[in-house]
């Protein structure tokens, strides 16, 4: 082989291994915590994405529970749509669209009820509407879709989400370091419980980032600094009416992300029990005031 040769072969050795880190890091950066869970149910036979329907294909995920089950906003965003049918083709009952900017969407189906208003703008983990049955369904479900480059443009909602560190059929997030916003703010409460004197910023940086892979070894797990399916079991505490420290601080966190508004003041009194017992009913787990690992899962999700 010549020089030439070779210096051309590692040159592009060299740019595929660069392409691929770029594209590995875009893809953890993704895990950023400014995605949710947009609701907690079960994913019904044939209610998946391209799922055939008559002539054409199922634009998203149906997401099943009953009546009343709380809606929540993917992603920050406006809401650009709240009609019958969301004034797209094809859809039916009533339906909420969000405009999350750069060309992304998420639309919410056959809702039973609105919570906010055209143009509101929304937060991720909002709540904006309940679950239900409106237009041609065979039960209460919500139908969840994605859309990428322009409205119209669906993707695979469950893919979609998984590559921002969403478990849409209900599993723990996975946040990586770089992420900010209010899942980040209850894991500083929660590594704070464990000793570590963080500053609590809601940003996700270097010493955040050391200090969870220090906690990670204590624990016998992959130092990775990803707050995923591994970390959260052994870093969440089983709370309940009585308990106060930074932990519960993380607990109120996590349910204001869910619309609770509680004061983060690290006293798990009655009003906290209450806003427990609220998010408890209205996703349809059991309702006992006692924050375990069910339901911080679905908070943090």
């Amino acid at each position: 082989m010549g020089l030439g040769v070779l210096a051309v072969n590692l040159s592009a050795g060299a740019s595929t291994a660069a392409a691929t880190t770029a594209q590995s890091l875009a893809a953890a950066a993704a895990k950023n915590g400014a995605w949710a869970n947009p609701a907690l149910g079960r994913f019904p036979a044939g209610g998946h994405y391209g799922a055939p329907r008559g002539g054409a294909s199922h634009a998203g995920q149906d997401v099943s529970n009953s009546t009343g089950t709380a809606v929540y906003a993917a992603a920050a965003g406006t809401v650009v749509r709240r009609s019958w049918g969301g004034g797209l083709p094809g859809r039916t009952g009533n339906a909420l669209v969000i405009s999350h900017g750069n060309g992304q969407y998420t639309y919410y189906g056959h809702l039973n009820a609105y919570r906010v208003g055209l143009d509101a703008r929304v937060s991720a983990g909002q709540r904006i509407a309940d679950m239900g049955a409106t237009g041609n369904v065979t039960g209460p479900h919500l139908h969840f879709e994605t859309h990428s480059g322009r409205l119209g443009g669906t993707v695979n909602p469950v893919a979609f989400l998984a590559a921002r560190g969403v478990d849409l059929s209900g599993g723990w997030s996975r946040i990586d370091p770089g992420a900010s916003g209010a899942t980040v703010v209850v894991i500083q409460h929660l590594m704070n419980r464990r000793g570590y004197g963080l500053v609590v910023d809601g940003r996700y940086g270097s010493v955040s980032g050391e200090a969870v892979k220090r906690f990670q070894r204590s624990q016998g797990l992959v130092a990775d600094g990803q707050v995923g399916p591994a970390t959260w079991p052994v870093l969440v505490y089983t709370l309940r009416q009585g308990a106060g420290g930074s932990h519960v601080r993380a607990l109120q966190a996590a349910l204001n992300k869910r619309s609770a508004r509680l004061a983060v003041d690290g006293g798990f009194g009655s009003v906290t029990t209450s806003a427990v017992r609220a998010y408890q009913s209205v996703n349809r787990l059991v309702v006992d005031g006692e924050a375990g690992p069910v339901t911080w899962r679905a908070l943090t999700g």
